[in-house]
């Protein structure tokens, strides 16, 4: 839930920009940047953002992936092996071998 703190003016900001930034690290929540009143940006520490980032990466991988399945475009789990083993010159036979040990 957004509190007062995690809501802030531009002019607060650019006078306490650092205080800000303390904020933001120690509490690991975004604060929302106010211009003339309205939402305008988004302050998050580097951890989250990272984190945003890659949560965001997975989602469009994931939207692919069911894409290429409504499409039909994929492998059974026999054929993509089977291809990874062709690619990487790996036989089949050393491929059971080595899973059976």
């Amino acid at each position: 839930m957004k509190g007062k703190e995690d809501i802030r003016p531009i002019s607060y900001i650019k006078a306490n920009a650092a205080e800000v930034l303390d904020q933001v690290n120690e509490s690991r929540r975004p604060v929302y940047v106010t211009q003339n009143g309205e939402a305008r940006a988004v302050l998050l520490d580097t951890e989250s953002y990272e984190r945003l980032k890659n949560a965001v990466g997975l989602l469009k991988l994931l939207t692919q992936g069911e894409e290429d399945i409504a499409k039909g475009q994929f492998l059974s789990q026999e054929e993509f092996f089977s291809s990874m083993d062709r690619e990487l010159g790996i036989s089949a036979m050393q491929n059971t071998v080595e899973n059976h040990e």
